[in-house]
């Protein structure tokens, strides 16, 4: 007892600059790395994002308990939550708010009646593909467009997917999420729909970014880059 009393007292600074970290990452902003390929091409494997945990709700620190509602979220937000399935840390695009009636055709989102535009994207970087060694076949990129939509989406004609879903209706205080890597992300057509205080923050801009295929090394052109 004597001797964890003096080590808290030898250290009084230092717990409490990681005391004040911890508040930090938990009331205020947070970084969270990007482990899988399913928001290819918006977010790659080994981008380290930047999450605003004020941009929806004050909450209080270390739980999920709503203090204050500052702002709603959007359709085609990138934003983290913890997944209703396991707790998971996730992050995908929120597509569809309480009320809205969602169903997919064939990759083609329907959101209250109104079906999405999508356009062929030609010129990709192929940094922005899913990895060779995760699925080596046909991919294609597409704009998707509705709204507020307005961003690129990966799909594989040649992976079992699930490519049709609903129709749907969100219920009151929970959001659709899905991932733009569409048939490579475990989103909400398998893990339900998002309650507003699973949703921890919204993501728009990277911090780094470290390629694990290239021996860790930084992509420069993607530190700081608006997601």
């Amino acid at each position: 007892m004597l001797y964890a009393r003096k080590l808290v007292s030898d250290n009084k600074g230092f717990l409490l600059f990681l005391f004040c970290m911890l508040m930090v990452r938990s009331a205020l902003a947070d970084w969270y790395l990007v482990p899988s390929s399913s928001m290819y091409p918006t977010l790659v494997e080994g981008d380290r994002v930047i999450c605003d945990r004020l941009a929806y709700d004050i909450k209080v620190p270390f739980t999920d308990v709503i203090v204050k509602r500052l702002a709603d979220p959007r359709r085609g937000d990138v934003v983290t939550f913890s997944s209703p399935k396991n707790g998971t840390r996730l992050v995908k695009r929120l597509i569809a708010l309480p009320g809205d009636v969602v169903e997919m055709k064939e990759e083609h989102l329907v959101i209250n009646g109104v079906q999405a535009d999508y356009t062929v994207l030609q010129a990709v970087d192929k940094k922005h593909l899913t990895p060779q060694r995760e699925y080596p076949g046909e991919q294609l990129v597409l704009h998707e467009s509705m709204d507020t939509l307005q961003h690129g989406i990966i799909v594989m004609p040649g992976r079992m997917a699930m490519r049709n879903f609903g129709p749907v209706k969100v219920p009151e205080g929970q959001y659709l999420m899905l991932g733009d890597n569409r048939d490579n992300s475990e989103d909400s057509r398998f893990i339900g729909f998002v309650k507003r205080e699973l949703i921890t923050g919204q993501v728009k801009r990277l911090l780094f970014s470290l390629d694990g295929d290239n021996y860790y090394l930084p992509r420069w052109e993607r530190i700081g880059a608006a997601v």
